[in-house]
């Protein structure tokens, strides 16, 4: 009789003359006991030998316009899944007009045949769907998923969207608009900028090195999208894949009918230019003032679409910085405290691929980090994998892999990406098993292919006059700033700016805003400039959400608008903060405060000013003082009080705008406010007030709308 056997009998025994309780715990001791004399197993069973993954056979078929097919046939589950694949995706912008392959995929979901955008929304919403467009380096691409019994409409949808789009004025006006907004907000996102110098420096004058800018994007025209889709938007050489609830015969009747009309071979493959060859490191030092963390972007050139390591190039990579058990995140967080995390990774492309490794560290740390990055790819790619490692690694990889293609999207995805890169028939069902079999030899090899620490490009953006120094000593250092100008160490230091200012604009004044946050108001603002012995006193009263943020500013200059004293109190979040800084003989001297989610934190102020400097709280004042133009263009050294640093702002009319307000309707210039950390379109009336109505920040859902 086993044991359970036994418990379970004695459960049945007559109990005389003992409480229900006490009968119990006679029961559960008496197992209790039987239970711990069992022997178990001191550890765990050997594995069980990975098995190839079951997919379903993958049946292929090419439809009369040339569109490759690909059905994975699942009816598990009531749904069906789709990606289409073009060979037009941001490679293939015209030079000068980087942005057009991404619009034209933006707007292919934002009106087609005869449906507005908000008809295609609501008819693959009622479905049960989803249905969006995108592009990477290579292909445009249009995806979705339908419940199975929807699949005639997302069929009947794909077709308009892919072949009929109508690239109306007004919704490419917005696209163009939204477009805009992100690269502003990019522009202070120190790990979005890392990214464009660190592409542009691997892959040189090759599209792939190349990024939409504002200047790209505001050249694009409708009539550029409409040639961009007329050209490359063709379907000989496009590949659908559809995973889920279908079978061949209703799909390829479906997608005939949707793709109707839809005809015609790609333009012409591009010429593409030779890619840098890096025989040394070299460091490029993207100057971004009073930041206080650095970002590291370290990598090379690595691997091509179905390159043979890909592999044992993975199991490389996750040892080394796959996540936050690999190499890189337990030695610079756990061990050195240096961040928050660190990783590698490998980007494959349908040419030549990249490898990177990344962290963000506190600026003070910013080389040691640095070097000790370069210390553990050099392991990587010197030092034999210890076996447990490798183990360690296949057994995530492995064990990882079911969850990947477990839901119909999942799916057609990882089979969208085997045929559109080349990889072996087998590659998904065989991917476990390959990665098991890896050997510590090959994937030693593959480190060495794929990690190249002598011939590594870095990029840091940090604060170049606290980190230069130092970089310099671990190789040649290049010095631009955040818009790609060249510099040099000299102008690290902040010199005085000729701004021509209009001083005749310089008079006593006192306007009133509202904050508004997706059209509801939510608190309100007031400054006044006022005039008093020797200079002028500005004033600002801001109280948002009823206190929850509340600020109140007394900011003294002189004549010129030159700073002599700040006081400043606030209150965030229950913070209470106080800012008093002085400035007499060049200098500003004292010590400002700023929430942070420890408490208040304050900054010990004592900095140079440099003659022509304003106070950030000043910056609403300086700009009625400017002579806007259509091409005007200004930089004004501006001192922020709660970094304690002088920081550049660039103000650029970027048009002429009416706007409506609480106050009126006004014709107004529309300026582009940009520094280090943060941006802003500011609209200033055309009239010789020049008064500002509008500011609207960039990456925050709120608006700041004069109210009288």
């Amino acid at each position: 009789m086993s044991i359970n056997a036994k418990c379970s009998s004695a459960t049945t025994r007559p109990a005389r003359m003992l409480s229900a309780t006490a009968v119990v715990a006679t029961l559960s001791l008496s197992c209790a006991t039987l239970l711990a004399a069992q022997e178990f197993p001191n550890k765990p069973p050997a594995a069980a030998a990975v098995k190839p993954a079951t997919l379903p056979p993958f049946q292929e078929a090419v439809l009369s316009n040339g569109v490759r097919v690909v059905l994975v046939e699942n009816h598990r589950n009531p749904s069906v899944a789709f990606r289409l694949a073009i060979p037009a995706g941001d490679v293939y912008d015209p030079k000068d007009k980087d942005g057009i392959a991404r619009l034209v995929a933006g707007l292919l979901t934002k009106g087609a045949g005869k449906r507005s955008a908000d008809d295609i929304s609501a008819a693959i919403e009622s479905a049960g769907g989803s249905l969006t467009a995108f592009t990477d380096a290579d292909f445009l691409s249009v995806a979705g998923s339908v419940l199975s019994n929807a699949a005639p409409l997302a069929f009947e949808l794909l077709g308009d969207v892919v072949s009929r789009p109508t690239f109306s004025d007004k919704e490419f006006e917005l696209a163009r608009t939204q477009t805009l907004s992100g690269l502003q907000l990019e522009a202070s996102n120190p790990a979005a900028i890392a990214t464009r110098f660190f592409t542009a420096g691997l892959y040189g004058t090759h599209p792939y090195g190349r990024s939409q800018t504002a200047k790209s994007v505001r050249a694009i025209t409708r009539g550029d999208l409409l040639a961009f889709h007329n050209a490359r938007v063709k379907p000989r050489g496009a590949l659908l894949v559809v995973a889920g609830d279908i079978n061949m015969t209703a799909l390829r009747s479906l997608v005939e009918k949707g793709f109707a009309g839809w005809t015609g071979v790609a333009a012409a493959p591009l010429a593409l230019p030779s890619l840098p060859n890096r025989t040394a490191t070299e460091i490029v030092l993207v100057h971004r003032p009073g930041s206080v963390q650095s970002n590291l972007l370290v990598g090379n050139l690595a691997l091509g679409a179905a390159d043979t390591l890909r592999y044992s190039a993975s199991l490389a990579n996750r040892i080394l910085g796959g996540d936050s058990d690999s190499r890189l995140f337990v030695v610079l967080r756990e061990q050195k405290s240096w961040t928050y995390g660190a990783y590698s990774r490998i980007t494959r492309l349908r040419g030549v691929g990249r490898f990177e490794a990344n962290a963000e560290v506190r600026t003070e740390v910013t080389d040691s980090a640095l070097v000790e990055m370069l210390s553990q790819l050099r392991k990587m790619t010197t030092e034999p994998i210890p076996a447990n490692e490798l183990e360690q690694a296949k057994n995530a990889l492995v064990g990882a892999f079911p969850l990947a293609i477990e839901t119909p999207q999942q799916l057609a995805e990882r089979v969208a990406t085997v045929k559109l890169y080349g990889l072996a028939r087998d590659y998904l069902q065989t991917y476990r098993t390959r990665l098991a079999a890896e050997k510590v030899a090959q994937v030693q090899l593959a480190a060495k292919r794929i990690i190249k620490p002598s011939q590594a490009f870095i990029v840091v953006v940090g604060d170049g006059s606290k980190i230069y120094d130092k970089l310099k000593a671990i190789a040649p250092v290049k010095i631009v700033s955040v818009d790609g100008d060249p510099m040099t160490p000299s102008d690290f230091t902040p010199k005085a700016l000729g701004t021509a200012f209009d001083f005749s604009n310089l008079v006593a004044s006192r306007d009133s805003f509202v904050v508004v946050m997706q059209g509801r108001t939510i608190g309100t603002s007031v400054q006044s400039v006022e005039a008093r012995s020797g200079g002028w006193t500005v004033r600002e009263s801001t109280n948002v959400m009823n206190g929850v943020m509340a600020q109140q500013t007394a900011l003294e200059t002189d004549a010129s608008l030159a700073s002599t004293s700040l006081v400043q109190s606030a209150s965030m979040q229950g913070q209470v903060l106080k800012t008093n800084v002085v400035f007499a003989g060049g200098r500003a001297k004292g010590s400002a405060m700023s929430a942070s989610q420890a408490g208040p934190k304050t900054v010990s102020v004592d900095i140079e000013i440099p003659a022509g400097t304003i106070d950030s709280d000043a910056a609403q004042v300086a700009l009625r003082l400017l002579r806007w133009q259509p091409d005007s263009k200004y930089t004004l050294n501006v001192f922020n009080s709660g970094t304690g640093t002088v920081q550049p702002m660039v103000l650029t009319v970027q048009g002429s705008e009416t706007v409506t307000v609480p106050a009126g309707t006004f014709e107004t210039w529309k300026i582009e406010q940009k520094s280090p950390e943060s941006s802003a379109i500011i609209y200033i009336t055309k009239d010789a007030a020049r008064r500002i109505v509008k500011i609207a920040p960039v990456g925050q859902p709120i608006e700041i709308l004069l109210a009288k």
